[in-house]
Order: structure tokens, then C-alpha cells, then sequence
């Protein structure tokens, strides 16, 4: 469906059915029972349209007034992908957000197995109760950036399809797998296939510069109060630590996190001889 081709459905009230359902999907229980999620903004609708294969769109509801935006102009939706009209009153009601964005979509969740998560040689960034949307979405991030093979959240840790985790994640969410899954039974079947558990701590006796991130290993990030839980933590093989010269306590977890993953990404895709990644 070209941009030259879209006449938009329009609805104007806040009780109709699919704005309900819409609006539905801001609460988790909700969005597991359809198995869809909101995207909010023109670049996260162009990255699932990209995704195509992974997920489906489901529907688009663009601002009436400001109509479809130009930013999109060219993008195709798949045949048959309902477009609607909405005034910013109800877009707001569907994206919970005191500015609505000029378009949302519905998209349905990606599925993965678990063979996705157990690669030779990967590299996979493990969330042990990290309740921040914010931070669980720029660590999302950050392991797209570093080329990791997978996300695994686990329990205790906030809703991947959160919108403000989605919005972190700026189209993270769509170029790697991102998992919910019992890190109890997920840590010991990745040991047994060879990964080595790893953990940041201020107690550690090794700097993360001295750690050898080149062989298959998990990184573990804990709760941002209180760090991997006891179970989590009694499984960690090595714990390192981050360097600091300042007078600064600590990093909170998605700082921390980033720079694990680009220390690991560092000694596994550059050399002292490069300056670029392959």
C-alpha cells in the first residue's frame, strides 16, 4: 500500500471499540491476552515495516489534523493494513502520553525459540529484576549496538512491550531477539552448552579490561537497588569491575551495562591493529 494510496478511516470518539482496545494495550495483561503491542512515532513504524516477517502491523491510527506524515512518504504497508484518522484527544488516550505522537500502530509480538538464545560463541545480556523501563530499553539498545545475540529478561524484570520500554529501545526491539524467560531454568542450560556467567561487582578482583570476553558468555545485570538477586548471584563463574578514577559511588545499570557490552564487543571485533568494526 503506497502513501499515495492511503484514504484514512476516520473515528472520532474516545468510546469507540478499537480506540478501547487500543488504549487496552498500555496495560500488560492486555497486551499478553492479544499478543500485541503499541509503537509510537514515525521512526519506530518504520523500523517494524522493515521488521516485516518478524512482526505484523496490525493497524495505524495517524493525527487528523496533521494527517500522514511526510516522513513516511514512500513507505509501504502491507495490503489490507487499516489506516484511521484520529483527533490528538483520542491519540493521546491510546499512547498515554500528554503529546501524542503524530501516528501509532499496533504491532503483534515477535516470537523466538529458544535455539536463539544458546548460539556458539554468542554473546547474550541477561536482566536479573531491572524494573526501569528507561534503563531496560537503553540496554536493549546498547546490545543491538555491540551486536549481541540476545536479550533475556527475567523475572522481576519490566514488560519488553512497555511503551516507554519500546520507546528506548528506538527499533532496538525489532534487530535482535528479546526473550521473557526463568533465568532459574535459562543460566544452567547456558553453562551446560558452554557460556560463562558473568557479573559486575564493586567486590570483584579482576577489572572488566582484564576479563577475556571472546569466549561464549552471559552478562548479567541486576535490579538497579539491589543488584542480581541471591539465586542469579550463586550462579555467576566470574565477576568483574568497572574502573572508576572520580569520586562517584557507582553506575546505574544501563551505564554500567554499556560499558561491559562495548568492552566485550571491543576484544571480540577489534584488534590493536583496527579502528573499525568488520
Amino acid at each position: 500500500m503506497a502513501d499515495k494510496d492511503i484514504s484514512p478511516i476516520p473515528i472520532t470518539s474516545a468510546q469507540n471499540p478499537k480506540v478501547k482496545a487500543w488504549a487496552s494495550l498500555l496495560e500488560k495483561k492486555h497486551r499478553d491476552r492479544a499478543g500485541t503491542f503499541l509503537i509510537e512515532g514515525v521512526h519506530l513504524l518504520q523500523e517494524a515495516l522493515k521488521a516485516e516477517g518478524l512482526v505484523s502491523v496490525e493497524a495505524v491510527a495517524v493525527d487528523a489534523e496533521r494527517g500522514w506524515p511526510e516522513e513516511l512518504a514512500g513507505s509501504r504497508l502491507p495490503e489490507r493494513t487499516p489506516v484511521y484518522a484520529l483527533p490528538a484527544s483520542v491519540m493521546a488516550k491510546c499512547t498515554g502520553t500528554d503529546t501524542p505522537p503524530p501516528v501509532f500502530a499496533v504491532v503483534t509480538k515477535p516470537r523466538y525459540g529458544a535455539d536463539a538464545l544458546f548460539r556458539g560463541g554468542g554473546f547474550v545480556v541477561a536482566l536479573d529484576g531491572v524494573r526501569d523501563p528507561g534503563n531496560a530499553g537503553t540496554l536493549i539498545r546498547a546490545a543491538d549496538a555491540v551486536g549481541a545475540d540476545a536479550v533475556v529478561l527475567g523475572r522481576g524484570s519490566v514488560d519488553p512491550y512497555n511503551p516507554k520500554t519500546v520507546r528506548s529501545t528506538m527499533g532496538s526491539l525489532f534487530h535482535l531477539p528479546v526473550v521473557e524467560g526463568d533465568l532459574a531454568e535459562l543460566l544452567p542450560e547456558a553453562k551446560r552448552r558452554g557460556a560463562r556467567l558473568v557479573g559486575a561487582s564493586l567486590d570483584a578482583r579482576q577489572s572488566c579490561y582484564e576479563f577475556d570476553w571472546r569466549p561464549a558468555c552471559w552478562l548479567l545485570l541486576g535490579n538497579e537497588s539491589n543488584g542480581l538477586s541471591p539465586a542469579v548471584s550463586a550462579l555467576v563463574d566470574e565477576r568483574v569491575l568497572i574502573p572508576m578514577r572520580g569520586r562517584a559511588e557507582s553506575l546505574n545499570v544501563a551505564m554500567a551495562g554499556a560499558v561491559l557490552m562495548y568492552e566485550a564487543m571491543r576484544q571480540r571485533y577489534f584488534s590493536p591493529n583496527k579502528n573499525s568494526c568488520p
